[in-house]
């Protein structure tokens, strides 16, 4: 009885401590997702406001891009050196490149070096959290007993919902102290610094917290006998047995993972803030409520999986994000800015142009000068985070923008100087804004009309899609793969969805909204690689639960 006790404390300690490292991390890496607007204006000032958010979102995916290199690194020291050394080392480089973005210099002190700085940090920050969570969830895995090894783990995956919470929880008491005490304008100029400040903190915590745990039973026996892989790389990839593996692993779960993950805590605060002009401070606490509610979800959902499998609740969680994208998003616009979907339907804009006039606006350089007739006014529709329709115009004739009975004429300011220039779209910006003013276009959302309850019952659903997949995934990747190249051959698949993925939906859906010009158009990303793993995990993927670890 005191044996079991005794065994009960330390895996409370083994999950402990895991949970809360990852939670750290997820903590400094969320905190730039959940900053992108007021990065895009003090690291991109050089930037137009389209292509300086743009930018923005992409730089928070160039963490995630780098995040395959560290797996591929911490999982053959994880593999061939031990768990624990691993996942100790990740957290102690992602804290310190958080800690030094707060001390970063802005665009207009340092110039050029500002930015390059920013990325510099932002790629340690993506290579030591591709070693982090593979280490988390093997080493939790490998201390749990088999009948309870999705409850957990599902620990290690609500930690990114304490992440997540404790970011926005610091971004918005920091917005709330400045707001009342030195001015809401303090918090753009200087206060966003006071989140990445903090994490020194956590830093403590957190590796004081890892520093007293011991190395995980099933590595520990596979050493002592010898049979620690020597070439983890050449066995994951190189053996097919394990490559076929970590292939359905990304087909299956990864892909879905990362798209309906990232879409529903991420890319709908772009969405909201962007396209549905809601107050960030709004934003901020619909998303706490929502990731507050998350974090007993994951813990559900890993429950439910050790009793009735793996396969149907991923399946299930998967699937409900895939039927409820476009409708979950256009009961957003419904709830949050109803006057924009009054006007929309009521006055649709249209654009008229010659399709050759018109560019794909893209540039995080800033070297491209979009100066045609037809790109003024898209880019400012975009800036303005409105929908509009496109209309082939003939050959060689200027751009014209339709919003309900009224038109504006655009003009081209090509080769003209940098001060007429722009002037000239200062000039037709400001038509549009008073056609779209004239038309009902709301210059943000009223927060009179705004349905919060609604807000968050869509919200909830895209939590239980979320959870409902990411609450079981650990103990499944775990369970997929043998203990010789876990570590490596799981974290590759997960940071590949979840990096490459998941991070860029913010990034590629605003890019793609900004190219069609309907503010729906972006959830195409999604939907592609959602329905990607909805196929694959139902035909492909075996049930893995209570599968031996040896």
């Amino acid at each position: 009885m005191a044996e079991d006790a005794k065994e009960r404390a330390s895996m409370r300690t083994v999950v402990a401590a895991s949970s809360a490292g990852t939670a750290f991390e997820w903590y400094d890496f969320f905190i730039f997702g959940s900053l992108a607007q007021v990065i895009s204006k003090t690291f991109f000032t050089g930037l137009p406001d389209a292509a300086g958010y743009i930018a923005a979102l992409a730089l928070f995916g160039v963490g995630f891009a780098f995040r395959p290199l560290g797996a591929l690194v911490f999982g053959k020291i994880g593999d061939q050196a031990g768990r624990k050394g691993a996942f100790l080392a990740t957290v102690l480089l992602m804290g310190g490149a958080t800690f030094a973005i707060a001390f970063l210099p802005t665009y207009q002190q340092a110039g050029i070096i500002s930015p390059i700085l920013l990325i510099v940090m932002r790629c340690v920050q993506g290579f030591a959290l591709g070693g982090e969570y593979g280490g988390a969830a093997i080493y939790v895995a490998e201390h749990s007993p088999a009948n309870k090894r999705g409850w957990s783990t599902s620990w290690v995956q609500t930690s990114a919902a304490f992440g997540l919470f404790g970011a926005l929880l610091v971004i918005l008491a920091t917005r709330w102290v400045l707001g009342k005490h030195v001015g809401p304008e303090a918090f753009d100029a200087w206060g966003w610094r006071v989140p990445f400040a903090v994490s020194i903190g956590l830093l403590g915590v957190s590796v004081w917290m890892r520093m007293k745990l011991t190395e995980s039973p099933a590595f520990a026996a596979m050493k002592e006998e010898g049979q620690a892989s020597k070439a983890p790389y050449a066995e994951a990839f190189g053996q097919w047995k394990n490559l076929k593996l970590v292939i359905l692993a990304f087909l299956s779960m990864m892909c879905a993972q990362g798209a309906v993950w990232y879409t529903s805590f991420f890319y709908v605060q772009t969405f909201m803030e962007k396209f549905l002009k809601v107050d960030p401070v709004t934003i901020n606490g619909l998303m706490m409520t929502a990731t507050a509610i998350s974090a007993v979800f994951y813990v559900v959902f890993g429950w439910l999986s050790d009793r009735v499998g793996r396969k149907p609740v991923m399946l299930g969680g998967m699937t409900l994000a895939l039927l409820f994208y476009f409708p979950g998003f256009h009961l957003l616009e419904k709830a949050a800015n109803p006057a924009l979907a009054e006007a929309s339907a009521k006055s649709p804009v249209v654009v008229v142009a010659d399709p050759k006039d018109c560019s794909l606006q893209f540039d995080p350089v800033g070297k491209a000068a979009f100066v045609t007739s037809c790109d003024i006014v898209k880019g400012a529709l975009a800036n303005a985070g409105i929908s509009y329709a496109n209309q082939t115009a003939p050959a060689g004739t200027v751009a014209v923008v339709k919003v309900g009975g009224v038109e504006v004429t655009s003009k081209s300011a090509a080769g003209l100087p940098k001060a007429r220039t722009k002037a000239v779209k200062t000039g037709v910006e400001s038509q549009i804004k008073v056609a779209l003013a004239k038309a009902g276009y709301p210059a943000k959302a009223d927060p009179a009309r705004m349905n919060k309850p609604l807000i968050l019952l869509v919200l909830f659903v895209f939590v239980i899609a979320a959870t409902a997949l990411f609450g079981p995934l650990a103990a499944c990747l775990v369970e997929l793969f043998p203990t010789r190249v876990r570590y490596t051959a799981l974290s590759l698949p997960y940071h590949i969805g979840t990096g490459w993925v998941g991070g860029f939906v913010p990034f590629f859906a605003f890019a793609i909204v900004t190219a069609v010009g309907n503010i729906y158009a972006g959830l195409w990303y999604p939907v592609a690689f959602t329905l990607i793993s909805v196929l694959t995990t139902a035909f492909l993927l075996p049930e893995t639960k209570e599968r031996p670890l040896n």
